[in-house]
């Protein structure tokens, strides 16, 4: 059963941005594979109880990005691109070291200490993983 789309109006971001960040984050982890149909605009705006133009624009950023294709009259597919999964994760994994980095600022950290911190981090789930403790 796939998860339901969670969307927020307390988020901070428009509607459309949580969309598509939720979709890439389905295709990513292959529960909607290459070049398989996704559902129409009018059938993800009514299951989701949102605007039909927040998912045409949702889908049409998508679009602009290379993640899905559309075809007039067809639908719209996941596109085929052979690194379309690892894409988005690199995308997402900069996302969050800018954002860590900006919080870092914030509370006045080094970059050595910021450093520090991520490779601790990245520690910890290594070990996590691997279920070795430290």
């Amino acid at each position: 059963m796939p998860r339901p789309f969670l969307l927020s109006q307390t988020d901070g971001r428009p509607i459309y941005l949580q969309l598509m960040e939720q979709i890439k984050q389905r295709i990513a982890v292959g529960d909607w594979p290459t070049r398989e149909p996704i559902p129409s605009i009018r059938q993800l705006a009514a299951a989701l109880q949102i605007s039909v133009i927040t998912v045409k624009r949702a889908y049409l950023e998508l679009e602009r990005e290379g993640v899905i294709v559309t075809q007039h009259g067809k639908g719209s597919v996941v596109a085929h691109t052979h690194d379309l999964g690892s894409r988005l994760y690199e995308e997402a994994l900069a996302k969050h070291l800018g954002e860590a980095a900006r919080l870092a600022a914030l509370l006045g950290l080094s970059s050595r200490e910021f450093q520090r911190r991520a490779r601790d981090a990245a520690e910890h789930v290594a070990a996590s993983a691997t279920g070795v403790r430290r």
